[in-house]
């Protein structure tokens, strides 16, 4: 079986080391089964290049085109594919188990923006000093935020405890 390109990119003219090919011309018709050589020569008569499409089939499928034109039509699908894919972040609010009501509330119109930009959200709840021995209220407040947020999001992650903080992971619908 032919080995695999090893550079980026598929194998061009002299670089294709294998008895023979599957040529497909330049206009796309199917030529069939010949010998590298004869291949390349089609090639250059016409004044494109050979390009090994398919190095792991047997025998390899080979085409005529321009390689310039072929690695910047490339190039370009994978700029447009980069450009489609969404990076989901995760943003993290900071609370406290006794907060007040007004910081509450602009710590959830944060969560709900974080969220309608598609983002995930942790939900940090730091107990200090004696706090840690009322873990319930730090508790409630989480669930009061789970519930308001229950519309848009689903809980990735249900609070548990690491050290002296309860963490919780909520990701959009």
């Amino acid at each position: 079986m032919a080995a695999s390109p090893t550079r980026d990119g598929p194998r061009v003219n002299e670089e294709i080391r294998v008895p023979q090919v599957r040529l497909i011309d330049q206009d796309g018709e199917m030529q069939g089964v010949m010998s590298t050589r004869d291949a390349q020569s089609r090639a250059f008569a016409v004044g494109l290049d050979l390009v090994e499409i398919s190095p792991n089939a047997e025998p390899p499928v080979a085409k005529i085109l321009d390689f310039g034109k072929f690695k910047y039509e490339q190039q370009k699908k994978k700029n447009e594919a980069k450009k489609k894919q969404k990076v989901i972040e995760i943003k993290e609010i900071k609370v406290r188990p006794n907060i007040d009501e007004n910081d509450y509330q602009v710590k959830m119109r944060a969560m709900k923006s974080f969220i309608e930009e598609g983002d995930k959200v942790k939900v940090t709840l730091r107990f200090r000093g004696r706090e840690m021995a009322h873990q319930e209220i730090g508790a409630r407040v989480l669930e009061r935020i789970r519930e308001e947020m229950d519309p848009v999001t689903k809980v990735e992650q249900f609070p548990r405890m690491e050290n002296r903080q309860m963490v919780m992971v909520l990701s959009p619908r």
